[in-house]
This record gives structure tokens, sequence and C-alpha cells, in this order.
């Protein structure tokens, strides 16, 4: 059974938008501006990540078992994608993951502006993920 990857499509695309948009106006010296810019990625990062991660635990459950992935910790959940060609590196969606908890438990400037830093890093690795769902969704 194919997966629908259309929503996980548009999250990384509103994502990939939202960092290219900042990125442009970051020498506009326009401090509100920049303030709403990152909070637009790191809501983007919010969406994108979880849409990966869910769209990986359901690739998984049907071309794998859905014994194996069912209540498993999100580090077990990437170790089988990564036994499973999804994912390269456990230790950077970890990274990704502990990103992701900062932003639902706290939110602060650093916060935000780590979050910002990491989305950037995210992306690669979620039009990754994409590609090769994509490529194997049969």
């Amino acid at each position: 059974m194919a997966l629908e990857l259309e929503s996980l499509r548009k999250a990384i695309g509103a994502l990939e938008r939202s960092l290219r948009v900042a990125e442009e106006q970051a020498d506009g010296g326009d401090v509100d501006l920049m303030e709403t810019l990152r909070a637009g990625v790191v809501q983007n990062f919010e969406v994108a990540y979880e849409q990966s991660w869910k769209m990986m635990k359901r690739w998984l459950e049907t071309n794998v078992n859905p014994v194996e992935v069912d209540g498993v910790a999100r580090r077990q959940l990437f170790r089988l994608c990564h036994e499973n060609r999804l994912i390269d590196d456990v230790d950077a969606w970890m990274a990704f993951h502990k990103s992701r908890n900062e932003t639902s438990h706290t939110y602060n400037q650093a916060t935000a502006e780590d979050v910002f830093n990491v989305a950037g890093k995210f992306l690669p690795s979620a039009l990754d993920v994409l590609s090769r769902i994509a490529a194997r969704n049969d």
C-alpha cells in the first residue's frame, strides 16, 4: 500500500521557503521582521519534523513489521529507520528530536535561535528521507 506523501512534501516545502526568505532578509536590519521570520522557521521545523518521523514510522509499519514499531522509543525508531536505509545518521535525528522537544517545553529567544539554526541542518535530512520514502513507496 502506497503512503500519501503530499503532507510531508508540503511541510518540507514550507520549511524550505521560510528558510530561504529568512536568509534573504538576514542583512535587512529589521529586528522585528527577523524575529517574525525566525518564529515562522521554528514553526515550520516543528511541523516538518513531526511529519517526517511519523511518515518514517508509517513506512516501517507498512514495509517491515507493525509489531516491531509499535511503542518503541524514538531512538529505537530511528535505529530501525537506519537499518532500513531511510536515514543515515541516528544521532542527527535524535538531535532534531531534542530541538523539537525544546520548542514544545520552553520558548525564549535563545531557544528560538538554536532551533532556527538546527532547522537549516534538518532540511537536507528531511529532503533525503522524503526522497528515500518516495523511491520505495509501493
